[in-house]
């Protein structure tokens, strides 16, 4: 299990906080410093089964500065949108926790959370 983490993100500190709690074992990845690539993006889409748009943090300064709201959601635009969030990492939802079993999760909550350690 990995969990990508923003350190300044409440969001992100409760995820680790339940899954110490839980004592799970999973590695940490800072993604703002280990920048994920395109491909890793891609993977992490695939695990969540959700699209780059809708993983995007819209409201951060770079999204308004690259004027994704204005950006077309469709299939032609997807590799547009994984170049923003490889280019601008701030722009990605945290935390991402890929589970054990080939899946992954945005943990903003405590059951995302739990959801991730329950799936083997």
């Amino acid at each position: 299990m990995e969990i990508w983490i923003n350190p300044a993100c409440s969001k992100c500190r409760s995820a680790l906080t339940l899954l110490d709690a839980e004592g799970a074992d999973y590695t940490v990845r800072r993604y703002l410093e280990d920048v994920p690539s395109e491909d890793e993006i891609r993977g992490v889409l695939d695990r969540l089964g959700l699209e780059p748009w809708d993983i995007t943090r819209t409201q951060e300064a770079d999204a308004k500065e690259l004027g994704l709201k204005d950006w077309a959601r469709d299939e032609a635009s997807r590799d547009r949108w994984i170049a923003a969030l490889s280019a601008h990492p701030k722009l990605i939802q945290r935390p991402i926790i890929t589970a054990e079993d080939g899946t992954a999760v945005v943990g903003r909550s405590e059951e995302a959370v739990r959801d991730a350690l329950g799936r083997k």
